[in-house]
């Protein structure tokens, strides 16, 4: 309930508003509150606030209004709890966290569990202590979860801007809003009790903190299991009903999640409206969502909005946005309902089916009104040192994405990371591919480009170029410094020259997305913050990306996310085949393997 030193304060002004000795700062009257705790809804309910939380929900109010007390009149209106993001990375967004504030305030969503995991691993602890100082004093509460996987795969798969293990998760446990450990991605170093990985979970359950999960194998007996019996209590990684079921009946806490690039909801929601488990458990979550998306759709109502629309009853859905969230972190004295001692983060929707808000109140403060944004949010100056985390020594030709074939033309069969529209898995391919002149050639006709990916943090550019199909590229290339987890730089083509002038560009902005087309640039997004962020306004950032959507469509297939289906490409913990500056990995078997079959090369 807030800092120890003013809990007396908090409390004694709670009671005394509540009891009518003080008069509330602001009243909500005669609204239909959707009670979470009961799961029911009651009409002409006003709520009083005194500084920033509730003292007082009820039928009379009358006594509490005094000449300084707002009132704001919710007639015909219901009174919704704030919405909270249970998983989010706010890098994914594009935006600094103060930036993302201004960006989902208006959508409802008054509180993010964000795991940093993107910037921590680019600049480890000072990316986190950013993310953390930027956050502080918004109308947005953003908790942190330290991330757990930097990096999020075996030095030998991958190069990393940082590692964190047990000292430093100690560590930052101890920070302000620092309230669990991230998303374990490295489930195989659970199963085999890897020690770095399960002191980082010990140091959390120590510390009485909950552990983030993120099991993505398909076995769902015993190494489940084994991955729970961890202490791990949450997984985002559900892609199947099945899998969500047995995740629940292992205890574990299921969040669904709908991004920008992975629409899971529609499958997964199943669990809810076809199985008819018990929704306490049960979480909606975004984990990745772009700018535009967010300006456009929406953010955690979008959520919601997707959930109802698949059958889910709309109190429910919105459980799973609130009380399940505060529950699951153990903060349900602060968040997650509208009941004294919480916090006054409260929606005033118009339709609740629709989900259309029409005021939002954070800590007391109405923020935001009919989508618009009423309060002035700064951030603070970005360290130099986060703007200058792209360093490759050198600039890159068209040579520098050859991949050399065992015969001089022909075809050979090699191994191609299949993308997924909309899913955060990729297939393992064996394909021929035409090779001339010792050289293996994309093939548009074909939908068979190249990918590279090159190192960003030593100056030395290591790189390594593979095989990908999926994306319908017909020219040109794409180049991005947001390549998960790692973050070196990824640049999928069908034109050598294209790739290198992406990527060249890519570094000369110390970050960022570009298209290139032709020999020239066509559209780019300036990412300068640790080469995942712009610390702009949302809608400038979000006016980019649109636009790199436009050049994307002169090159590729249209499909959900492009940008963030590429990003995936290196993630080196997802199944089934990836690629890293260090070569192709196959995540299932978790080893290397060249691109052309039985080929030294």
């Amino acid at each position: 309930m807030g800092e120890p030193s003013k809990l007396w304060e908090v409390v004694r002004d709670l009671i005394s508003t509540a009891t009518g000795r003080l008069k509330a700062d602001l009243v909500i009257s005669n609204g239909s509150l959707v009670d979470v705790y009961t799961g029911t809804i009651v009409d002409g309910v006003s709520v009083a606030v005194k500084g920033d939380r509730i003292a007082h929900v009820g039928k009379k109010v009358d006594h509490l209004i005094g000449s300084g007390t707002r009132v704001i009149d919710a007639r015909g209106m219901y009174l919704v709890p704030g919405f909270i993001d249970g998983h989010v990375h706010i890098e994914s967004s594009m935006l600094v966290p103060s930036s993302f504030a201004k960006a989902v305030l208006p959508h409802g969503t008054t509180a993010v569990f964000a795991d940093p995991h993107e910037i921590a691993n680019v600049a480890g602890l000072d990316g986190i202590r950013f993310m953390i100082e930027d956050s502080r004093g918004l109308p947005l509460k953003v908790y942190i979860t330290v991330p757990s996987c930097v990096p999020a795969s075996l030095p030998e798969f991958e190069t990393c801007g940082a590692s964190i293990g047990p000292d430093e998760v100690r560590e930052v446990l101890g920070w302000e809003r620092v309230v669990a450990l991230g998303e374990v991605m490295n489930y195989p170093g659970v199963l085999s009790c890897d020690d770095r990985m399960i002191g980082e979970i010990v140091e959390t359950l120590k510390a009485g903190r909950v552990v983030e999960g993120h099991y993505a194998a398909r076995e769902l007996e015993e190494s489940l299991s084994a991955y729970a019996a961890a202490g791990i209590t949450s997984c985002h990684e559900s892609v199947r009903r099945e899998e969500a079921l047995e995740k629940l009946r292992r205890g574990m806490w299921v969040m669904i999640r709908e991004g920008s690039a992975w629409h899971d909801l529609k499958e997964v929601i199943r669990v809810v409206t076809e199985h008819r488990v018990d929704t306490r458990r049960v979480v909606l979550v975004t984990d990745d969502r772009h700018p535009e998306d967010i300006l456009e759709e929406g953010h955690v109502d979008h959520v919601v909005r997707r959930a109802i629309e698949e059958g889910v009853d709309p109190i429910k859905a919105i459980q799973m946005v609130t009380l399940n969230v505060a529950e699951h972190y153990g903060m349900s004295l602060d968040l997650g309902g509208i009941a004294p001692p919480r916090y006054a983060d409260i929606l005033v929707v118009e339709d609740l089916a629709k989900v259309r808000i029409r005021h939002v109140i954070a800590c007391g403060k109405l923020v935001a009104s009919d989508g618009r944004l009423l309060v002035d949010i700064r951030g603070v100056k970005v360290p130099e040192r986060l703007v200058r985390t792209v360093r490759v020594g050198r600039r890159f030709s068209p040579k520098d994405f050859s991949i050399r074939a065992p015969v001089e033309r022909g075809r050979v069969k090699a191994h191609v990371i299949k993308a997924i529209e909309a899913s955060v898995e990729t297939r393992h391919l064996l394909l021929d591919v035409e090779v001339e002149g010792y050289e293996v050639r994309t093939d548009p006709e074909r939908d068979v480009a190249k990918v590279a990916v090159i190192e960003r943090y030593t100056g030395r550019a290591g790189h390594s170029v593979g095989l990908v199909t999926g994306f319908g590229l017909r020219t040109g290339a794409i180049a991005m410094s947001v390549a998960h987890d790692s973050h070196n730089i990824v640049v999928v083509g069908v034109d050598e020259g294209d790739m290198a002038l992406a990527v060249n560009r890519v570094v000369e902005l110390n970050g960022g997305i570009v298209i290139a087309r032709e020999g020239r640039i066509e559209a780019q997004v300036e990412l300068p913050v640790a080469g995942l962020m712009s610390p702009e306004e949302p809608e400038s950032v979000a006016s980019r990306v649109r636009r790199l959507m436009e050049a994307w469509e002169l090159i590729g297939r249209k499909m959900v996310s492009p940008f963030m289906t590429i990003s995936l490409l290196p993630l080196s913990v997802l199944p089934e085949l990836r690629i890293t500056d260090k070569g192709l990995i196959d995540t299932v078997e978790f080893r290397k393997i060249p691109v052309i079959e039985d080929s030294k090369a």
